[in-house]
């Protein structure tokens, strides 16, 4: 896909928030229809090729009585995914108007498979269909996404004359455009971006700090990346490509296997949806809906890498609660055997539960590989320096330190993320730490290592650019005591 079909696909996507909606959303919920409605017309245009396959499948299935249809289906349509009502996008846009049309375009979201129907429950779309009939919109809204002058599917419009008018989109092209009407929504409503969003640049790094050190020893392997608050699920995409990317320098072939868990409906939805539209189908289905303090959805999986930005400041109460309450958890991951005490407690206070996800995560680790497992998570100053000795931060803290597991911290710039100016830190733990590193920790200031934004983003009013990264790792793998570098032994 070149620059230019990519510009015109998204602009063109954009637009019809302002085409269709102006009047009738307010500009923050645009994204309550655009991201779905791309979602679907994906799906939809994929899925057009084998439609009659899956139609003829579903009646034969059907007469013969069978009630468990979705792998049938699936083989059908040649997807993960199929939808088996008798319509085609295209088809609801000459659809009566009002009523009729509601109806058609419910039987028509009704037919795709639970996997599909998920996403949309989650994006709550089936709450907006009143909204736009209401406001008779729904038809111009389909018009725009079936419009002749856009292609959403991996086949090649032709002219007339059989020359390829509109190429087709691959599934990673798709994805991309994706995940740039992601940003862009995220980027708009900069007051909520921060909880569910980290910056590119910050996840950027952090993908450099897990892969980067160990890149000549990756093999022709499988390995699996996890994010136990994976947001919109940004962090495992960046993951994906740059290991991908080192393991193409090196001539090794790597099969990458994504996993995830996020409690907010939405953006668990865009985190499955991307992955989905990516061709991941397999990934997509490990991505968790749920709590991943309460409820881990990966409770018997270890992890190769894994990377993260958990949510600060934010109360576990509940969790505590369904947990059987602070003072009773037995949960393994944070109450271990250590240091001579079969009971030895990591629980912080229930105000703030960040360092509960890094404790998930080092609980993850895999002991019987040659790489271990690498973690890269971000943090505010709470986790350095909350709790005293004996309390769940300090044991937690000992722990990691005792059990030689931190490699390093990075102090990032202040007013990195689009919701919070504060002081932010990226830990980065492994177990199988190279020779010249054991026993010690290194502490790396990066505040000043920063390019201002020409235009702030929220909070956000700098950034770290590819240059700069590209010093802060200089920085990391020369591990020498400088002006911003200073390492420390762990006793």
């Amino acid at each position: 896909m070149d620059n230019g079909t990519y510009n015109k696909i998204v602009s063109f996507i954009w637009g019809i928030a302002d085409d269709c909606l102006r009047d009738v959303y307010v500009r923050g919920k645009y994204r309550d229809v655009i991201l779905p409605m791309t979602v679907i017309r994906r799906l939809d245009a994929v899925l057009e090729g084998t439609k009659e396959e899956v139609l003829k499948m579903k009646k034969m299935l059907d007469e013969a009585g069978v009630l468990e249809q979705t792998s049938a289906l699936c083989d059908a349509s040649g997807q993960v995914f199929y939808n088996s009502s008798p319509f085609v996008l295209k088809d609801l846009k000459s659809r009566a108007k009002g009523q009729q049309l509601k109806a058609d375009f419910i039987a028509y979201l009704d037919g795709f498979s639970t996997n599909v129907q998920e996403i949309l429950e989650k994006f709550k779309f089936r709450n907006q269909i009143d909204t736009m009939i209401d406001a008779d919109i729904l038809g111009a809204v389909i018009e725009k996404f079936v419009d002749p002058e856009i292609n959403l599917s991996p086949k090649p419009v032709l002219n007339d004359k059989g020359e390829i008018k509109l190429p087709g989109l691959d599934n990673h092209s798709m994805g991309i455009i994706f995940e740039e009407l992601i940003r862009r929504f995220n980027e708009e409503n900069n007051e909520e971006a921060g909880e569910h969003f980290t910056p590119r640049d910050v996840i950027e790094l952090m993908a450099d700090l897990i892969f980067m050190p160990i890149k000549d020893n990756i093999k022709d392997s499988t390995y699996l990346c996890y994010d136990g608050a994976c947001g919109t699920g940004g962090m495992l995409t960046i993951a994906d490509k740059r290991l991908k990317a080192l393991a193409k320098e090196n001539n090794k072939n790597v099969s990458i296997h994504l996993y995830g868990q996020e409690i907010n409906p939405e953006t668990y939805a865009i985190a499955k949806a991307d992955l989905l539209l990516k061709g991941g189908g397999k990934s997509a289905e490990n991505i968790v809906y749920g709590s991943t303090l309460s409820n881990d959805g990966h409770a018997t999986t270890e992890f190769d890498f894994m990377i993260s930005n958990p949510p600060y400041g934010k109360s576990w109460k509940t969790d505590a609660e369904r947990l059987g309450g602070k003072d009773n958890i037995t949960d393994p991951r944070f109450v271990a055997n250590f240091a001579r005490d079969p009971e030895f407690n990591m629980i912080p206070r229930v105000s703030d539960g960040q360092l509960l996800f890094l404790a998930n995560n080092i609980s993850k680790m895999k002991h019987d590989t040659e790489l271990g497992s690498r973690i890269a998570e971000v943090h505010n100053g709470s986790s350095l320096f909350t709790g005293d000795a004996g309390q769940g931060e300090s044991n937690l803290r000992r722990f990691i330190i005792e059990s030689d597991y931190l490699e390093a911290i990075i102090a990032l710039p202040l007013n990195m993320f689009y919701n919070t100016g504060i002081a932010t830190y990226i830990w980065v733990l492994t177990n199988r730490k190279e020779e010249r590193r054991k026993g010690k920790a290194q502490l790396i200031d990066a505040t000043s290592l920063k390019s201002p934004l020409r235009k702030n983003l929220g909070n956000k009013n700098c950034e770290l650019t590819k240059e700069i990264r590209e010093q802060i790792m200089d920085i990391y793998l020369k591990f020498e005591e400088n002006e911003y570098s200073k390492i420390f032994n762990n006793e």
